[in-house]
């Protein structure tokens, strides 16, 4: 609960690498991380997946997997005593991840599932429930309110673009202010909303856009940010042309605090 006032009432960010590719790439954000909040007395909570479930190949790589995800990611959050977040995307995996991280994820394409939110909720922990690529902002008092009928009150909502085409994603700003009329911290996936969809084996994108994308969303008066973050971008073995590097971080949150 402490946590979910804390994102009430400051602007916060959401960062990590897209996926677990090792604990030394974990450790290196996460201490990054660490720095820039106690430079700046930010909220920063780390993320990152351990296991991609929706990549466009079976080839592509996914990540370590439930068991030791949840060892890497308890350890970042005792190591450095700061938040974690990741995404489940089998209700099964509520619960486990529950016992480790300070906010469940839904991921966009998921959102409706009825049976992933509410054992996500059950936790009792925090539920950032992404805007699917298909729905309207007020359409998200659904998805939310399925988290709320199980009693449980702390609920984020992330907007992270529409798909106009089978190519591409456009955001719509205004759904920021629709969806805080609902009553919960609003965050902008600002890495994820410049991806291209449907560009082969692999999701391309261009990172040029996120900073624009997030001052955009700063002006519509989003609550925080989400941003994929990588010391070497193009090697990240998940998302690569969207993830930002992570040494321009730290003035990126400059301009938006």
């Amino acid at each position: 609960m402490e946590l979910y006032q804390k994102i009430n009432n400051a602007t916060f960010f959401i960062a990590g690498p897209c996926v677990m590719e090792s604990y030394e790439l974990m450790d290196e954000v996460a201490s990054a991380l660490v720095e820039i909040k106690k430079r700046l007395n930010v909220e920063v909570i780390f993320k990152a997946s351990f296991d991609k479930a929706n990549r466009t190949s079976i080839h592509s790589f996914r990540g370590p997997g439930l068991e030791k995800g949840m060892i890497w990611l308890s350890d970042i959050r005792s190591k450095y005593n700061i938040p974690v977040t990741t995404d489940i995307h089998e209700s099964y995996q509520a619960k486990p991840v529950g016992q480790v991280v300070d906010i469940l994820q839904i991921p966009a394409f998921l959102c409706r599932q009825t049976d992933l939110l509410v054992e996500a909720a059950r936790t009792g922990k925090i539920v950032n429930i992404k805007k699917a690529q298909f729905l309207s902002a007020t359409d998200m008092q659904y998805p939310a309110g399925k988290v709320l009928e199980c009693g449980n009150k702390q609920i984020m909502l992330t907007e992270r673009g529409t798909i106009m085409s089978p190519g591409n994603l456009v955001v719509d700003f205004r759904n920021i202010p629709e969806m805080k009329k609902l009553g919960y911290p609003v965050v902008m996936d600002c890495t994820h909303a410049v991806q291209k969809p449907s560009t082969g084996t692999t999701t391309g994108g261009n990172r040029e856009y996120v900073r624009p994308i997030a001052l955009a969303a700063k002006a519509f008066g989003a609550n925080g940010y989400f941003l994929e973050v990588h010391p070497e971008p193009d090697k990240g073995l998940s998302d690569a042309p969207n993830m930002y590097p992570l040494d321009k971080l730290e003035s990126l949150i400059l301009e938006l605090l």
